[in-house]
């Protein structure tokens, strides 16, 4: 039957490799049920809702992909998508989670539309590969930002920000902090990088997931030895899960279908919209044409088969990730781990969507897990997406000026839609202003998209 379904011999590979790279995969990318309930309910969404959306979203897009195109790749809520939603739409730009979980429903919508049309591959091309480039690069400063300041490495200070410092330092709500629980916390998050840092070097299997569970366990040790003292005002809890409540898994209703629909014709929801759709679609294109090289999967011609499938895929996640209640779900480029280990069809997808299926059942020993123990890997997804920058040309200055305008603007102005508008604002300017665009053959959609983002500044 596996045969059957998922052409084993055909590609090369046997159950035994599919299960064993699908394992893989999921040790990869497991954090993300820790990280994506962290991030999100700084949005003011129910944590524990928001894990039991983050690991139904993963299962469904994961098991789609698996049917639609027959593919090893993993699907889940999308770092960087995920900081966008909280940080950017909800915290900077004053919408609530619920408008925003509209703005990724709409999104998908649109992709299935795109998908089904061929059209959304026509708009990957229309963008320079250079600023497709800069905008993850971006994004991996803007999620290592998010988690140094998580882990209070970072604070806010004389000089606008500056190193953690206990003399005189006070929790965000003004409660007063101590050595022994923010300031511990701050050396667990500094020893998890370092751990982390050693476990990708190692190449050791799983080495994000599990440089987040020895930061936690060091902290358990600190917490049962009384070097960490949990301090719930300053915002600082105990760190052993709670199994009062047996193994149940968290309730969705906080949060499922929880969409607001007023205000979606605004121009500034338009624009947020759109940001949505520009991020996960290089994202989740680049992860698809980087993973697949890796494999051997591309054509003569560079393209991947059954593509379509695949971005339907990712289209139908995102749409039933917003019902449930959590970021834009996408192809996540650790499915290159299970690539690695032999994983060529979409059993090895099946097997990680069912590990995300069973961690349902884990909720307690998950939520548990602090800031502090996920800011490691908040840092290091940050480094593996900073890696794009060496697919920038910085010869041609026309191209590599937009790009650092880009990458920039993102950390620096605490959000990725800004880095964006940037990007396509300076990319066309520079070019046209510098008698460049006949040679670059700018797409007419980087004009438009220019004009449309200049006009937002100008009005909004």
């Amino acid at each position: 039957m596996l045969e059957k379904l998922f052409k084993l011999q055909e590609n090369g590979t046997d159950v035994k490799t599919e299960i064993l790279a699908g394992i893989t995969t999921f040790m990869t990318m497991a954090y993300i049920l820790a990280v994506n309930p962290s991030i999100l309910a700084a949005a003011g969404m129910d944590q524990g809702a928001v894990f039991t959306a983050t690991a139904l979203a993963a299962l469904i897009g994961t098991l789609l992909m698996a049917v639609f195109a027959n593919y090893p790749f993993a699907l889940a809520p999308g770092m960087g998508l995920n900081a966008y939603f909280a940080y950017t739409v909800v915290l900077g730009m004053g919408y609530t989670w619920q408008v925003a979980l509209t703005a990724v429903f709409v999104e998908g919508i649109i992709f299935i539309i795109l998908s089904l049309t061929s059209v959304r591959e026509a708009i990957f091309n229309a963008i320079p590969q250079n600023l497709k480039a800069a905008v993850s690069v971006g994004i991996g400063l803007f999620i290592a930002f998010i988690g140094l300041q998580n882990a209070n490495i970072v604070v806010g200070g004389s000089t606008l920000l500056e190193l953690y410092s206990l003399d005189g330092y006070n929790a965000a709500n003004g409660a007063e902090a101590t050595f022994h629980d923010v300031g511990i916390t701050v050396i667990l998050a500094i020893v998890g990088i370092i751990i982390t840092g050693i476990l990708v070097i190692r190449n050791i299997k799983g080495n994000i997931l599990w440089g987040i569970l020895i930061t936690w366990i060091l902290g358990i040790i600190c917490q049962m030895t009384g070097i960490y003292v949990p301090n719930p005002e300053a915002g600082f809890y105990g760190l052993l899960p709670d199994f009062s409540s047996g193994l149940s898994v968290p309730s969705l209703s906080p949060i499922f279908a929880k969409m607001e629909f007023e205000g979606v014709f605004s121009l500034n929801f338009l624009v947020v919209i759109f940001a949505f759709l520009f991020v996960d679609m290089f994202d989740t294109i680049g992860t698809l044409i980087g993973v697949s090289s890796k494999a051997n999967m591309l054509d003569e011609n560079g393209r991947l088969p059954h593509i379509k499938g695949a971005l339907l895929a990712d289209a139908v996640a995102t749409t039933a990730g917003a019902v449930l209640g959590t970021s834009t779900t996408t192809t996540f480029v650790e499915s290159a781990s299970g690539v690695t280990e032999g994983g060529r069809t979409g059993l090895t997808a099946f097997t990680t969507a069912v590990l995300f299926g069973l961690a349902l059942f884990l909720s307690p020993i998950f939520l548990a897990i602090p800031s502090f123990a996920t800011a490691p890997a908040l840092v290091v997804v940050g480094f593996y997406m900073l890696t794009n920058v060496v697919n920038i040309d910085f010869n041609d200055l026309s191209e590599a000026i937009p790009c650092y305008i880009c990458i920039g603007a993102m950390p620096f102005f605490y959000s990725i839609s800004e880095g964006i508008s940037m990007g396509v604002i300076s990319y066309v300017a520079l070019n046209l202003l510098s008698g460049k665009v006949k040679e670059k053959k700018l797409s007419i959609l980087m004009y438009v998209l220019s004009v449309l983002f200049i006009l937002k500044y100008i009005f909004l």
